[in-house]
């Protein structure tokens, strides 16, 4: 019970923050975008850039585009195949890198303690960067407790800003806490309004772990962007069913990282701080679950 008054006195002062950031700073504007606050005390933005599948020139542009629209937040991973044009788009924006969240994963291919230090640093390299905001590792699969101490050390030697995981189970989740010195920060899953897995977000939550949710469109599958019920809630806000759903994903304090290579989608995903749905429209999005993953190839 205490857990869960905890829990609701955190996402009501996530969702004030929220409000009140937007209030403040207008719409359209970059400092619309609010942060969260990871259990090490670093701060990162609520809503960030997806990269899956931009690649080369298309990854390049897409990225320098998003960063001049306001995204600060871009992740990537080693599996994607485009960190080095995730890097090329970030200084293609001439933005300074102290104001942006690079986030990348390590792959499976690439896990225990050696080979953890070798991916991390294969990755700055095609980043461009010589220190990485978050690390995660992208499936609970290998030497996990291996690459997580090579991890902790990098961030203790100031080389990672935050460490976290990907795709984790609570029971993967809470074993890993029981062994690590330091506690993953992030916990990054599949969460959209056909996935939704509550339970999954509420333990986590609860661990005091962000949550943070990719593919929250699930690349539009099941027809998500003209779904009947999304597009209905969304007629009430002068909203689209995209909008809707990163609100919807937003006020359950989840991190979301949507993905687009069109620069007017970049700004739609950026436009959902300045109205909040009801508890009745969250309540009708639930009835969109369907309890199963949308990309069952990827499990």
């Amino acid at each position: 019970m205490k857990k869960a008054i905890r829990y609701a006195a955190l996402l009501c002062a996530f969702l004030a923050v929220t409000s009140m950031t937007f209030a403040q700073s207008g719409k359209g504007n970059i400092a619309s975008i609010p942060s969260v606050i990871l259990n090490n005390g670093v701060s990162m933005p609520a809503l960030g850039f997806g990269t899956l599948d931009l690649n080369d020139s298309v990854g390049i542009n897409s990225v320098a585009q998003a960063v001049l629209l306001g995204y600060r937040l871009f992740d990537t991973a080693t599996i994607y195949g485009n960190e080095e044009a995730v890097g090329k788009g970030i200084q293609k924006s001439g933005m300074d890198r102290k104001k942006l969240f690079i986030s990348t994963k390590l792959w499976v291919s690439d896990m225990g303690y050696e080979n953890t230090k070798k991916a991390f640093e294969r990755s700055c390299k095609k980043l461009g960067v010589d220190y990485l905001d978050m690390y995660l590792i992208h499936r609970p699969h290998g030497d996990v407790q291996g690459s997580w101490k090579a991890m902790e050390e990098l961030y203790k030697a100031g080389k990672i800003r935050a460490i976290g995981v990907s795709n984790f189970d609570s029971a993967q989740l809470a074993n890993l806490v029981a062994k690590a010195e330091i506690k993953p920060a992030i916990n990054q899953i599949e969460i959209n309004p056909f996935f939704q897995e509550p339970e999954l977000v509420r333990a986590i939550q609860q661990s005091g772990v962000q949550v943070e949710g990719w593919s929250p469109f699930a690349q539009g599958r099941n027809g998500l962007f003209t779904n009947k019920v999304l597009v209905e809630i969304g007629n009430k806000y002068h909203k689209t069913a995209a909008q809707v759903t990163l609100r919807w994903l937003i006020q359950q304090g989840i991190v979301v990282i949507p993905r687009t290579s069109n620069p007017a989608y970049m700004k739609e995903n950026l436009d959902v701080f300045d109205f909040q749905l009801t508890k009745a429209d969250m309540q009708q999005i639930t009835t969109l679950d369907k309890k199963t993953s949308q990309f069952p190839e990827w499990n």
